[in-house]
């Protein structure tokens, strides 16, 4: 059956990375089905912290367009981008006033639809988690069904992360999660860990709703000799990719850190691909440390990406040790699916730990361990990994293919 759709979301195509991917992939699959979809967003800023062109020609006005689904077939998708603060280098204070205008210019949205024909669901994706009391009011004045899904624990990484640090502040806004959380008709996450911390918070079943990747555009490639001199670099040379978000709750300064005692290693380069409000900060850094083999990229084309993807020899996804629970990185999602060998750092307490130990999808190195980095992108580039290429392609087949993730989400609805 299908059903008038409403995405509330900070984050949203044409973005590229993190949530904004997510949901714009979501709401195209959705489009594709034959759902009738509208989106109350911002305009895109992330990761680069800046509104981005063409949007940022009087972006401080709503904005409305409307757009075909990217896959053919697919109805038209109606996107209302409201008027937020982005800060050029933000901290915990500045996050939240981001998150907190564009909580008050998508209110004034939400309010000019609501008298509007009914939606059947409205989902709201967190963080900014507060954007469920949105879905809250509607759900309560239209009687839709509301879906909250969780793709990061904002609170709890702001207070570990020592973003937030008044107790009274933090029981406060757990206090408002926990209104939301109850008023839910499907709460939903991405990780058996995030689910489990959930659940200590709300008594009712957390549905598990993977990220996902389409397998179809993302898929391993042959010459990866060939595509290294596609992209700058001698065939025979080793390349260590990190791509992804460049922001504190990673800790990147490990990259540096093991480049700097691998320098003598011949033809060994680390490439930080990405950019965010701490890529500034890993240059000084490497210019510090004069380290030579650590080579900065920007955010590559989508039409490029499954083949810089496939290039590298390891892939690296790192994390500070508090936030090993509180997140799940994305950029797995895409490294599994190109069968690559990712060198992943997690503690054995946590989620992302028990998910690659127990499928062999990479190699585990103790989080915020410089040294035991250092030593697994050394056991990456020295030995055969066969078997960890072909389980990481296994993996994304068969668990995460975004027809089976997104069909099964529906469903519950």
């Amino acid at each position: 059956m299908k059903k008038r759709i409403l995405l509330v979301g900070g984050n949203f195509y044409p973005e590229t990375t993190g949530i904004g991917k997510y949901n714009g992939e979501m709401i195209d699959w959705l489009a594709k089905q034959g759902h009738e979809c509208t989106v109350i967003t911002t305009f895109p800023y992330y990761p680069h912290w800046k509104v981005q062109q063409p949007y940022d020609r009087r972006w401080f006005w709503y904005k409305s367009e409307v757009r075909d689904a990217l896959t053919e077939g697919g109805t038209k998708v109606k996107i209302y981008r409201c008027p937020h603060y982005v800060p050029a280098n933000p901290s915990g204070v500045k996050r939240m006033m981001l998150d907190f205008s564009f909580s008050l210019s998508s209110f004034v949205k939400l309010l000019q639809l609501i008298p509007g024909k009914k939606y059947d669901m409205v989902i709201t994706v967190v963080p900014p988690f507060h954007l469920g009391l949105l879905a809250v009011l509607y759900k309560r004045l239209r009687k839709a069904k509301f879906f909250y899904h969780i793709q990061d624990l904002q609170i709890e990484a702001a207070r570990d992360l020592k973003m937030i640090r008044s107790e009274k502040v933090v029981k406060t806004l757990f206090s408002v999660e926990k209104y939301i959380l109850d008023r839910a008709d499907t709460v939903s996450s991405i990780s058996d860990g995030m689910i489990k911390k959930i659940r200590e918070k709300v008594k009712k079943e957390v549905t598990f709703f993977p990220n996902w990747v389409d397998i179809s555009l993302f898929h391993p490639l042959e010459d990866k000799a060939a595509l290294k001199q596609s992209f700058g670099f001698a065939p025979a040379d080793k390349i260590v990719l990190y791509s992804g978000a460049i922001g504190e709750k990673q800790g990147l300064e490990a990259i540096i850190q093991v480049a700097a005692q691998m320098r003598a290693t011949q033809g060994l380069k680390f490439l930080i691909c990405g950019s965010g409000p701490y890529k500034e900060k890993l240059q000084k850094l490497a210019e510090q440390l004069n380290v030579n083999n650590v080579i900065f990229f920007p955010l590559q084309p989508f039409d490029k990406f499954n083949a810089f993807l496939n290039m590298a020899d390891v892939h690296l996804v790192i994390q500070k040790a508090q936030a090993s629970d509180l997140v799940m990185p994305s950029k797995l999602t895409t490294i599994l699916a190109v069968g690559g060998l990712a060198v992943v750092t997690a503690n054995p307490d946590c989620s992302l730990y028990e998910l690659v130990n127990k499928h062999q999808i990479g190699i585990l190195t103790e989080a915020e361990n410089s040294a035991a980095l250092q030593k697994g992108v050394q056991t990456a580039i020295e030995s055969n990994h066969t078997a960890i290429h072909t389980n990481a392609r296994n993996y994304a087949e068969k668990y995460l293919s975004i027809d089976n993730v997104l069909s099964s989400y529906i469903t519950s609805a």
